[in-house]
């Protein structure tokens, strides 16, 4: 196997993973990313046969579970019954039970809170210009989450403080120090959601956490912990990926000067699909080899770790013509941004109906916006999202 040496942590790549990628789709599509020490799996028929292949998965082998470290006690309990790192059977049981309270009718019913939502966001812009990824891009999607899960608006700062402390574990570069800020927001956020639970056991309404615990009531197997688990893995996921695509969203739609016909009725659901396949919010995520296997004519032992570089899935020569072309109007092309497999991302459809909305909405009342300098990416490979996205209007 080809030896790829890269790290994620050197500026040019962070701001630009794409040159990399296209260098790597001049030859064999799999290599051995020294860095992380693994296999790096590029290409989009490969990256989509693991994303569903159920030989290989999230749940980290029996022999390569580490010993539990005090300083991350109350982070790997979450993570213990996060399903994001579950497979079959707890996986399908708390997917289950998830996907019972997030039916596509209760998405949908969130449409005109979204758009409640971006009236106040557009509303509080400053007068002349701003950095829209705190003032738009960030505020969205944690409301949107904090009205799903039925926790009171008012506390989205500290949803942001502890999601962005705790998504800093999954990046590269990770310190003693981020290791210790991610503790002490599971031991918060934990705090928080167990009194809320309580709460909503005593006055239960028409939001997320009511939900599951009504179908705990009924019978199923929710402990205490797992409802609190998914919680923090629906803000964590969910908000993170949307706050960076409709970032870059704006970003790609200004720098490629997108007729405003990109964002109408008719042609809003492709742009987001665009977008989502031309610069995607997550470029790596991970699975484990169950069983020796070939994939492209390598062998992955049993045990092994693979990368999928879902970044460059959707840059693959194979899907499109001009893959590294911004075009809105191309026919929907297949991507990686969601995963795939029994870890598809769950919270998609909620992803899709707020990059829509809040992108129709902020442009529609913006029409004359334009980037006030070149937007730059924060330095966290693998998440592929902007540090600031400064603007006028």
């Amino acid at each position: 196997m080809q030896l790829l040496i890269q790290s994620p942590l050197d500026p040019t790549f962070v701001q630009n993973p794409y040159a990399l990628y296209a260098e790597v789709f001049t030859g064999d599509t799999i290599r051995y990313w020294q860095d992380y020490e693994m296999p790096a799996i590029f290409d989009a028929a490969n990256v989509q046969s693991v994303l569903r292949d159920r030989g290989f998965g999230r749940a980290t082998p029996a022999d390569q579970i580490e010993p539990l470290r005090p300083h991350l006690a109350a982070f790997n309990a979450v993570e213990a019954v996060s399903m994001l790192d579950l497979e079959p059977p707890d996986h399908t049981r708390l997917r289950g039970l998830v996907l019972r309270a997030f039916t596509s009718r209760k998405i949908k019913a969130l449409a005109p809170d979204i758009h409640d939502i971006c009236d106040t966001l557009i509303a509080a812009l400053p007068p002349h210009g701003c950095d829209l990824i705190p003032a738009f891009c960030t505020a969205l999607p944690v409301r949107i989450i904090a009205r799903l899960l039925g926790v009171p608006e008012d506390i989205s700062g500290d949803l942001l403080r502890w999601s962005n402390a705790m998504v800093a574990m999954y990046q590269a570069g990770r310190t003693l120090q981020t290791e210790q800020a991610a503790n002490a927001a599971a031991i918060e956020f934990t705090a928080f959601l167990s009194d809320y639970i309580d709460i909503k056991r005593r006055n239960p309404q028409d939001d997320l956490i009511s939900h599951l615990l009504r179908a705990e009531d009924n019978g199923e197997k929710l402990s205490r912990d797992e409802l609190i688990g998914t919680c923090i893995l629906l803000l964590n996921a969910g908000h993170e990926a949307t706050v960076h695509t409709m970032g870059n969203a704006v970003k790609a739609l200004l720098e490629h000067e997108t007729p405003a016909s990109a964002l109408t009725d008719q042609n809003i659901a492709t742009t987001v699909e665009e977008v989502l396949r031309f610069d995607p919010p997550l470029h790596m995520f991970t699975r484990y080899s169950y069983q020796d296997t070939t994939i492209g004519g390598h062998i992955i032992r049993s045990g092994q770790q693979v990368a999928l570089v879902l970044g460059a899935a959707g840059r693959d020569p194979t899907l499109c013509k001009d893959p590294d072309v911004f075009d809105p109007f191309r026919a929907p092309v297949a991507h990686a941004a969601f995963g795939g497999g029994l870890h598809f991302c769950v919270g998609a459809p909620l992803a899709r109906l707020e990059l829509q909305i809040g992108l129709q909405r902020l442009f529609a009342a913006c029409p004359h916006l334009a980037l006030s300098r070149s937007p730059e990416f924060a330095n966290a490979y693998h998440f592929h999202g902007l540090k600031r996205l400064d603007v006028t209007y």
